[in-house]
């Protein structure tokens, strides 16, 4: 039995199957953000949709939309 080989995935890939999903953004600051990933670009820059902002693990705003610069974000994951 031969080993298949799986295609490498790059971040690129990782992003662009996730629009549209629920995603976290962890930004430098330790703020979390979590929402509908609207869309985002090469800087990083992200739009996110029906969005809930926590510090500190407790829920601090809910917004609409929300746009976050991405020199601020840390790390972006698909959310469970």
């Amino acid at each position: 039995m031969a080993d298949t080989v799986q295609p490498k995935k790059t971040p690129s890939d990782f992003l662009g199957a996730i629009i549209g999903h629920p995603v976290l953004v962890k930004l430098n600051s330790g703020i979390i953000y979590k929402g509908v990933l609207a869309c985002l670009d090469g800087y990083m820059n992200i739009a996110l949709e029906q969005t809930e902002e926590y510090a500190n693990g407790q829920l601090k705003n809910k917004y609409g939309d929300a746009f976050i610069r991405g020199n601020n974000v840390l790390y972006i994951s698909a959310a469970e």
